[in-house]
């Protein structure tokens, strides 16, 4: 398996440099170093990445690696010009103790991701046996067929015509065409980027600027991926790859808010202010085009820790104008919020859990039925007591409140106030909401690390900054995520009815989503479909992928099917269109379809549907077998032939 993957170094060498070299070289014209540098530039690659598409979109300049790199590399001088202008001379950092320690944290962490991840997909090549998985990966092709990767057309793939966050699928043509890699393996490596690189990044930075500690910095860096909930669980749930990245950039863009007081370009106030917005509409940037809904709290805990800083700076005499500013910023941002909730299509998902038993999941993270992680949430409550009794840290604690209150509220809060004004922008989804407590548990847990090591240290009357007590805790955060990755299970959890998957969804099986034999008949599609022909079928078996494998005109292009009348015409009854004259009127409804995929008659569970008139049309008149792998066929629809 791992060399599997290990050939696959020249694509994750592609798409490391799609998502980090534009954001390098345009934040060190912005003064960033360091730490801060790397873990910030994966959050202006994906804002450029996306604007780019966006304008190139509407000018209607192709997409491609030409285009994508001409256009990045104007953005890169546009910034080293704003940065010469409001200036970009840092703060100099005082030398820290253990420089050694933050490159080997960071290595373990990264490492400890990738092994999970690895682990969970196995085959590079491998797709997600989920809904989500078929939209996904016909944008992506959708992209590379048309030339254009805007949030503005990306939903023209399934006939759509509105904004739909598109940075991840941009992403990902990219280095498809700069790799020649395939679409799936572009998308698993990409992955692996995400998950064990820009989150650990983030995940540190994040703890730093919280901090001030090397030590902690590090602990969160080997802990970044001890949570099933995030990164894992967005590439099992779904798959949800936008809010994935999404939910990776948050913990960076926090970090830079965070850091604005101190990342002053020497300048002048105005100008350090100027260059300080403009960071920050980065950051709303990259996170509005990959998934809106992770401006929300990214934008909340920003303004919690605005809150406690404006209050506890502000003189008496200025402290009334401060709470006037705060009060008119939250309810402005209340209203985004809202505005946010009620642009989707609502609440898919009821409560299922108890107040009481939801509050337990939160304190020992076990949301949406994981298996408690005590070891975490001992850390991290260690680590919330520390913070409370911390002035200076206060503010992450009632962050980390608010995170899980979003995760009582949707597994136990049934009015519509709470499903759809205040958890819509997530579809009430419990395991996307699930997602974002480990961007505050993480490092409380880090944070918890360090006192037990510092109490260790004073109990022996040790100095708890030397050397021998940094490797000490780094040493043991290891082994404890070493015990983490190989014992504890993984499984994709099901809320609903608290059992587990039996294997991995990225594995391919005769009973899957997409079995073997339908993926066989779906990569030669086009050998047998002449140009400009549709092909239809039931999207709750594997054909909805037919087009992504194929480029030939497979209809739908998503999991769900279409609602109108016409469409249940030819699930119920497309087999006996030869007797049936409405069956005919419903092809032209869909542009006369020439053939259909018989993938058996589809599944009864949530989100997907049985569909008895697309399969078993052996010696029904008006079709005509083409070819099949198994039990999967292609037929010739010659019903309603003139």
């Amino acid at each position: 398996m791992i060399g599997a993957w290990m050939l696959q170094t020249p694509v994750l060498l592609t798409a490391l440099f799609v998502v980090f070299v534009p954001g390098v070289l345009a934040m060190l014209a912005a003064g960033l170093r360091g730490l801060a540098l790397l873990a910030f530039a994966p959050v202006f690659s994906v804002a450029s990445t996306a604007v780019l598409a966006l304008i190139f979109g509407m000018i209607g300049v192709p997409w491609s690696p030409l285009s994508w790199g001409v256009g990045s590399l104007a953005v890169i001088l546009l910034a080293a010009a704003l940065g010469w202008m409001l200036g970009n001379r840092m703060p100099t950092r005082t030398r820290e103790p253990h420089r050694w320690l933050l490159p080997v944290a960071l290595a373990a962490g990264v490492l400890f991701s990738a092994w999970r991840l690895i682990g969970y997909i196995h085959d590079p090549a491998g797709i997600s046996q989920t809904n989500d998985d078929v939209f996904h990966l016909n944008a992506v092709r959708y992209i590379l067929e048309t030339a254009d990767a805007s949030s503005l057309h990306v939903n023209a793939v399934i006939g759509g015509h509105s904004f739909y966050p598109a940075a991840w699928h941009g992403v990902v043509s990219l280095i498809v065409m700069m790799s020649g890699t395939t679409i799936p393996v572009a998308a698993n490596i990409l992955t692996l980027v995400i998950g064990a690189v820009m989150w650990p990044l983030g995940i540190a930075w994040l703890a730093r600027v919280l901090t001030g500690s090397a030590t902690v910095t590090a602990y969160a860096a080997v802990l970044s991926g001890a949570l099933q909930t995030f990164p894992l669980l967005m590439f099992q749930w779904g798959v949800l790859f936008p809010n994935a990245l999404s939910t990776a950039l948050i913990p960076a863009g926090v970090a830079l808010v965070a850091s604005l007081p101190v990342l002053r370009g020497g300048r002048g106030v105005w100008r350090d202010a100027a260059r300080g917005a403009l960071l920050v509409l980065v950051a709303a940037g990259s996170l509005l085009l990959s998934q809106p809904a992770a401006f929300l709290p990214w934008a909340a805990i920003s303004l919690v820790w605005l809150t406690f800083r404006m209050l506890r700076a502000g003189a008496p005499v200025g402290r009334g104008w401060a709470i006037a500013v705060l009060v008119g910023i939250w309810v402005v941002f209340g209203g985004v919020w809202w505005y946010l909730a009620q642009g989707t299509s609502g609440s898919h998902w009821p409560p299922f859990r108890g107040k009481s038993a939801a509050v337990v999941d939160v304190l020992l993270n076990g949301q949406v039925g994981i298996p408690f992680a005590f070891g975490v949430s001992t850390l991290m409550i260690v680590g919330l007591i520390v913070a409370v009794r911390r002035a200076p840290l206060r503010w992450f604690a009632v962050s980390w409140l608010g995170v899980s209150a979003l995760y009582v509220l949707v597994a136990s809060a049934g009015r519509d106030v709470f499903r759809i004004d205040i958890l819509g922008a997530w579809y009430a989804d419990p395991y996307r909401i699930a997602a974002l407590a480990p961007v505050v548990v993480i490092p409380l847990a880090a944070l918890g690390a360090d006192a037990i090591v510092r109490g260790a240290a004073r109990l022996l009357k040790k100095d708890a900054d030397g050397a021998r007590w940094a490797v000490l805790g780094l040493v043991a955060t290891t082994v404890f995520m070493l015990v983490v990755v190989l014992l504890r299970p993984v499984a994709m959890p099901n809320f609903r009815t608290g059992g587990f998957d039996d294997e991995s969804r990225y594995d391919v099986t005769a009973e899957s989503y997409l079995s073997i034999d339908e993926r066989a008949l779906l990569e030669k599609l086009d050998e047998y479909v002449e140009p400009g022909a549709r092909v239809i079928g039931n999207p709750s078996t594997g054909m909805g992928f037919g087009y992504f494998f194929s480029g030939v005109d497979v209809y739908p292009r998503t999991w769900a099917p279409p609602s109108s009348g016409p469409w249940q015409v030819l699930a119920e009854g497309l087999r006996d269109g030869a007797t049936d004259p409405a069956v005919c009127e419903a092809l032209r409804a869909y542009g006369d379809p020439a053939y259909v995929l018989d993938f058996g008659p589809g599944e009864d569970e949530p989100g997907r549907y049985i569909m008895p008139g697309m399969t078993d049309f052996a010696g029904q008149p008006g079709f005509e077998r083409v070819t099949g792998v198994g039990d999967a066929s292609l037929w010739r629809i010659t019903a309603c032939a003139q």
